[in-house]
């Protein structure tokens, strides 16, 4: 088994020390859970017979891979809820699969483990508060889109030889680029709550990065003269290993020609299965030292700007059971 890096290993460490304190005094207002589903991305290899297209377009779905994360969220008010997750997701890309000649000519492909940690806001558009009730709670349903900020390690790896090579440290474009860069990830989705206990939804969430090397593949080739070793040369022009390419159309892959879309950033995008737990009652701490809080009303009982219905917020008088 591959031993986690030190950036993965210092990454959980710190998020489980900052959320531990805010799950030990977990209220009602906290839910926390895992997700799992599929995860792809949109980068410089991709497509079919075209050139580069926006956004899902240009997208393989061949290449989709899993993905995973643990999440915890908090309500701040009806409205407004706040979500911190770390996760894993893999992605990859293979010229082969495309049959655009230049794309196929490349010949490039790689992998990329993922390791996120990132915060976003939701805001809820629409709720219906009143779905049915299971045993002796209401169930309810609400719709949301989401917005934040996190960074991603990455390591992109080719398959060479029959290994997995990692290309970072080979600077196959001749150029130094970081293991870690920041993201900002756009969601919608929506959840189910049931018995006021268990959460389960769907979410789809597109990460813009800051960096164009998810991929190794960015800029021109370089000067096979100028890189670290054989190894790093071969795999940053891996036309000859073609051998059905026409000789003058393999001049299109020499020093100094394109290799990548430098004006366009990389990024990825999940879409996942999430099951929470809502967390509802006291700390020990509370128990013991704040026992006058056991009776209190509920934190948005009294409040009466969160109980005026707004037109996105749903209040059915019938009750329908299931």
């Amino acid at each position: 088994m591959r031993k986690a890096t030190p950036f993965v290993k210092t990454a959980l460490l710190a998020s489980s020390l900052f959320l531990l304190p805010f799950i030990a005094h977990a209220q009602y207002y906290w839910d926390i859970g895992i997700s799992t589903g599929a995860s792809n991305y949109l980068g410089d290899m991709g497509g079919k017979q075209l050139t580069r297209r926006d956004f899902v377009s240009d997208m393989k779905m061949s290449q989709t891979h899993m993905t995973t994360t643990g999440l915890v969220r908090y309500k701040v008010n009806p409205f407004f809820s706040v979500k911190a997750d770390i996760g894993w997701a893999r992605i990859s890309g293979d010229d082969r699969l495309s049959s655009n000649p230049g794309r196929n000519g490349r010949n490039l492909s790689f992998r990329n483990d993922l390791f996120e940690a990132a915060a976003q806001a939701q805001f809820c558009f629409y709720e219906i508060n009143d779905l049915g009730r299971t045993f002796k709670h209401k169930n309810s349903f609400r719709a949301y889109v989401g917005l934040g900020a996190g960074m991603v390690y990455n390591n992109p790896k080719a398959l060479y030889n029959g290994n997995y090579v990692a290309l970072r440290p080979l600077m196959t474009e001749g150029k130094r680029y970081t293991a870690v860069t920041g993201i900002i990830p756009a969601s919608m989705g929506f959840y189910f709550t049931m018995n006021k206990q268990w959460r389960i939804g769907w979410d789809f969430t597109w990460r813009t990065t800051f960096t164009d090397y998810l991929d190794d593949v960015s800029t021109v080739y370089a000067d096979p003269s100028t890189l670290s070793s054989a190894t790093a040369a071969a795999l940053a022009n891996r036309t000859h290993e073609k051998t059905n390419i026409d000789p003058a159309f393999a001049e299109n892959f020499t020093p100094g020609s394109k290799r990548g879309d430098p004006t366009h950033n990389d990024s990825y995008l999940t879409t996942s299965i999430d099951l929470s737990y809502v967390m509802r009652t006291k700390s020990d701490w509370e128990k013991q030292h704040a026992t006058w809080l056991h009776n209190r009303p509920g934190k948005f009982d009294n409040d009466h700007r969160y109980q005026q219905i707004l037109w996105w917020h749903v209040k059915r008088k019938v009750r329908i059971v299931f």
